[in-house]
């Protein structure tokens, strides 16, 4: 069942490259932007509850979606940008095994514990 997983998530990667490719950026900002939403562990500098709410804000899909279709309604070309960025890389994460952190713990997630 992993694998079907994973291969969900190329899947949804590759929607979400298909996506970006429909807007007026220059490829290098996908690849710029990829990572960013990875700062939002720097919430573990304030304990693993903070961490955990911080990163699965930024690593939920369904936030990630409602930015995207917020930036197709009004128009608004950098908000389709940051919903992309923001799905892909969950989505891209996921394939990877990292998913929504528990509170317990950076190497807690839904998909299991990191590392094992």
């Amino acid at each position: 069942m992993k694998t079907v997983l994973k291969f969900e998530e190329v899947a949804l990667f590759i929607l979400g490259i298909f996506l970006f490719n429909r807007l007026s950026y220059e490829w290098w900002w996908f690849l710029a932007l990829i990572l960013a939403p990875d700062l939002s562990m720097i919430g573990y500098a304030f304990g693993n509850k903070s961490g955990a709410l911080l990163y699965n804000i930024f690593h939920y899909k369904g936030i990630a979606l409602l930015i995207y279709a917020a930036g197709c309604y009004l128009s608004i070309e950098s908000a389709q940008l940051a919903g992309i960025i923001l799905f892909s890389h969950s989505a891209m994460d996921r394939i990877f095994g990292y998913g929504l952190k528990y509170e317990k713990g950076f190497k807690y997630t839904h998909l299991g514990e990191i590392g094992k």
